[in-house]
């Protein structure tokens, strides 16, 4: 700390320390008033929250395995249906809150008409996970 000093050489010197008392006592000052008036800015909201549990929500969607071999008969999970039933179960499928993927396998040498029309169903019934399964290629 620096104090005044009786020696006549020194006496117009400025002083070269900070006096570190202003500041000290401004900060306890700001402190006493933070402490304070924290506790006056925090306002409760008496709220009724919602209880939840803690276990896992397995929402994976359901596969659906939709095939049309070379002649255009259309298979459901292995199992032969016509149009209208693939397009009776799009439907049924369409309305469920977790969508299903689908599946499509089409054989190489089917119409493509007939994959125009299994797409078309599901887009009308308002699925839009549709997948397109295929053979990897053996000459790489």
């Amino acid at each position: 700390m620096a104090f005044a000093s009786f020696d006549a050489k020194r006496s117009g010197a400025p002083m070269s320390e900070i006096n570190m008392v202003p500041l000290i006592d401004v900060m306890l000052v700001l402190l006493v008033i933070f402490i304070v008036t924290a506790p006056l800015l925090t306002q409760a909201v008496k709220l009724e929250l919602p209880k939840a549990s803690s276990q896992v929500n397995d929402l994976r969607p359901e596969r659906i395995e939709f095939a049309i071999d070379a002649a255009g008969t259309l298979y459901w999970n292995g199992e032969a249906v016509t149009r209208a039933e693939a397009q009776r179960r799009f439907a049924l499928e369409g309305r469920k809150p977790v969508q299903p993927e689908i599946h499509l396998r089409a054989d190489q040498n089917v119409p493509y008409r007939h994959v125009a029309f299994a797409l078309a169903d599901a887009s009308k019934a308002g699925l839009t996970k549709v997948g397109f399964i295929s053979e990897p290629d053996a000459a790489r």
